[in-house]
């Protein structure tokens, strides 16, 4: 490819990148796709600071599926941008083929993602207008009619949508005009899918009727997320003042009006990156969970999440199963235990418990209840189980998910929580006890 002078497409193109120079196209082989790759090839020949990285998703759904595979490599061989092929299958989840697609892509794409790069996505205008009346059709608020944003954060780094602005007719004159091959994928062509119908459907006919209806559907998005920028900053220093850690305190919230107190709620949940509950689900939170009994241990499940209030507080939580029955057999302690349901990990080493040494013959297990009355080191008598976890303020979700170790029958530490007497090191050469967690839930 020739040397390029640096043009207004060039500089157009590199404000839209916002500064970032580490780039992973997500590149189908489409139109929109390839316009952006090759937009993006042309900018690296006048600014060499940009280094371009492409990925393609294999979805395995099309018989077509290898052929597009096999494109985007050639035109990535053409144009020097290393590929990436992702092969993902999609799991039954009743989400829709179009939504579990989706996710699926965006779980590969956070896959591939290398320190400093940034995603680049080749989503367009009509794509944005798209995306308005789909918000409009499931009764989105502010938030879900800001549509896409042009830079929005993903995965420790940030997606980019630099074609935002471009209209398709737009991209697809500049691939005319460069004799660019791409991609039809012969399912774009089925409206049982909502973006197709809107695609073949109605957009032509509200074009038709009004023909700037994407650009003024793109400024209603604009302003919508404006609203929701505005709103974020006015509501930032009492969401800091409700939070602690990841929790949200419940009290100054009943004074609040119902408006308030959903915004506030919102924002508490997009802290935590949570998906965004339906209207009706948020107010059952408030409803059924902040507005339980004082005694209660309310929960409300949400997904792979759940709602729940423990000492006035809101926490989200990872949903999981107790493991009260589950024994889990410690064979070779020199080796990490795995325990279930993602809890992590316990291992012997440099930090942790002291505890003592199993002694010959003891058989090593984890369990996550223990019968009977505990005698833990620094308490002068002894107590239930039940007793210890309200005392050392565990919530009652942990209670079955907290790993217990024990030698033959005897209960010896709840790492970081607790040390029986039976597993206190006395006058002899003791081991530490850590409890490698996988996820930080709450």
């Amino acid at each position: 490819m020739a040397s390029l002078s640096f043009d207004a497409m060039d500089t157009s193109l590199l404000c839209a990148l916002r500064g970032r120079r580490q780039l992973l196209v997500a590149y189908s082989g489409g139109l929109d796709s390839t316009v952006l790759l090759h937009q993006l090839v042309r900018l690296r020949e006048a600014c060499p600071a940009l280094r371009l990285r492409a990925i393609h998703v294999h979805h395995g759904i099309s018989p077509n599926a290898d052929r597009w595979a096999a494109h985007c490599q050639a035109m990535c061989h053409r144009w020097q941008v290393p590929l990436e092929l992702a092969y993902v299958e999609l799991r039954e989840e009743g989400l829709g083929v179009e939504a579990q697609a989706r996710k699926a892509r965006y779980q590969a794409f956070e896959a591939a993602l290398a320190p400093g790069e940034a995603l680049v996505t080749a989503q367009h205008l009509d794509d944005q207008c798209e995306t308005l009346l789909l918000a409009l059709k499931r009764g989105s608020g502010p938030a879900g009619l800001a549509a896409m944003p042009a830079e929005l954060p993903f995965a420790g780094s940030v997606i980019l949508r630099p074609l935002l602005n471009t209209p398709r007719a737009q991209l697809e004159a500049w691939a005319d005009r460069h004799e660019l091959l791409w991609i039809d994928d012969e399912s774009n062509q089925d409206d049982r899918y909502d973006r197709n119908f809107l695609r073949l459907r109605i957009l032509p006919a509200l074009e038709a009727r009004w023909p700037h209806f994407t650009q003024a559907a793109a400024r209603s998005a604009q302003l919508c997320g404006e609203q929701e920028q505005l709103l974020d900053e006015l509501l930032a220093p009492e969401l800091a003042a409700l939070m602690e850690g990841k929790t949200l305190a419940i009290a100054p919230l009943e004074s609040m009006s119902e408006r308030k107190r959903a915004a506030l709620l919102r924002r508490w949940l997009a802290a935590l990156n949570a998906p965004m509950p339906a209207r009706a689900t948020l107010q059952r939170i408030w409803d059924e969970v902040a507005q339980s009994r004082e005694d209660a241990s309310p929960r409300l499940k949400v997904g792979d999440n759940e709602a729940r209030r423990y000492q006035g507080r809101l926490w989200w939580i990872k949903a999981r199963r107790g493991q009260r029955q589950t024994i889990i057999p410690w064979p070779d302690a020199s080796r990490p235990l795995l325990l279930p349901q993602a809890l992590g990990a316990l291992a012997f080493g440099s930090e942790g418990d002291a505890v003592r040494a199993p002694r010959a013959q003891e058989t090593l297990s984890v369990r996550f209840s223990a019968p009977g009355t505990l005698y833990i080191v620094g308490r002068d008598r002894g107590r239930p189980l039940k007793k210890l976890w309200q005392e050392l303020q565990v919530p009652p979700w942990r209670r079955e998910t907290t790993p217990i170790l024990f030698y033959d029958e005897q209960p010896i530490c709840a790492p970081g929580l607790f040390v029986t007497r039976e597993g206190q090191a006395q006058n002899e050469p003791g081991l530490r006890l850590a409890w490698h967690k996988e996820h930080d839930d709450e």
